[in-house]
């Protein structure tokens, strides 16, 4: 895969294309990536997403990606890094908003969609990213701190959206155990080594009986149940928006085989991953 790499710390750039003319790639660098107008497909991660003028992609430097344009499309282009954002975001944000905006950079979910859902919202932030782009691009007095305060916003109002939507689970300061322990399922559900009863335990300071029994009594369900949900929950995205097969989606999400994933999906959704796929066609994966 080729790594594009950027030594700015921040930067806003606009590009116009017909056609999508670079290789399917990764960065160094974290990247918000704003659709101006246009319209087409996402390719990140493996995943495809529609796209469409006032969609924002959040990306994190090991996110691979490319775009397939439909229509010609216009791209607001930011890109920062980890330190501009702890010197110029963190420093001054309250302790709730500091925490959700480091799990935004840490969250390693399988995919990620337009991060904007709002409608009113998506007005605001394409209209704050085109005045970003302006005072970036002109150097104007205190064109850096307005800058910056912009870009805040633009964040904040990212953020907004996904802490409402229905689909993540955000810590914030004064979460509870229970809900700390279930983001952290969510977050690492594919990683078998995090998921062991034994280092999820210790990443708690707690006994594994006790997260065991825990857990099943806040919330009706085992650990494991809960990382087979998650797993089931990327499995149905990988069957609509992939070209992965059985198998290659089984080996993704660490079953033994095709037919240990089969009849797992089979007693989470009444059908197989064919019959799921075959009924969902045309429809979108939440």
């Amino acid at each position: 895969m080729k790594r594009i790499v950027n030594f700015n710390s921040f930067n806003v750039f606009t590009v116009e294309k017909e056609t999508w003319d670079i290789e399917y790639h990764n960065h160094n660098f974290y990247e918000l990536v704003i659709i101006e107008n246009g319209k087409g497909f996402h390719h990140l991660n493996s995943i495809t997403f529609p796209y469409k003028k006032g969609d924002i992609f959040f990306l994190r430097p090991s996110d691979g990606h490319e775009f397939s344009i439909k229509s010609k499309t216009k791209f607001i282009y930011i890109k920062f890094t980890e330190q501009y954002i702890w010197e110029n975001l963190l420093s001054n944000k309250k302790n709730e908003l500091k925490k959700v905006i480091q799990l935004l950079m840490e969250d390693h979910s399988f995919v990620c969609e337009s991060v904007i859902k709002n409608k009113t919202d998506r007005e605001h932030l394409l209209q704050l990213a085109r005045i970003l782009l302006y005072e970036f691009s002109h150097k104007n007095t205190y064109n850096k701190e307005i800058t910056t305060d912009i870009f805040s916003g633009i964040m904040t109002i990212m953020i907004r959206n996904i802490m409402n939507a229905s689909t993540k689970k955000w810590i914030v300061q004064n979460a509870s155990r229970i809900e700390r322990i279930l983001y952290y399922i969510n977050v690492n559900a594919l990683d078998a080594d995090k998921m062991k009863i034994e280092n999820l335990a210790k990443e708690f300071m707690l006994s594994p009986n006790y997260i065991s029994m825990y857990t099943k009594k806040q919330t009706g369900f085992s650990v494991q149940q809960h990382v087979m949900q998650q797993k089931i929950k990327t499995a149905e995205k990988l069957l609509l928006q992939s070209h992965y097969n059985i198998s290659e989606i089984a080996d993704k999400l660490g079953f033994n085989d095709a037919s240990h994933f089969n009849k797992i999906f089979r007693a989470y959704k009444e059908m197989s991953p064919s019959e799921f796929k075959k009924k969902s066609v045309g429809k979108t994966v939440i």
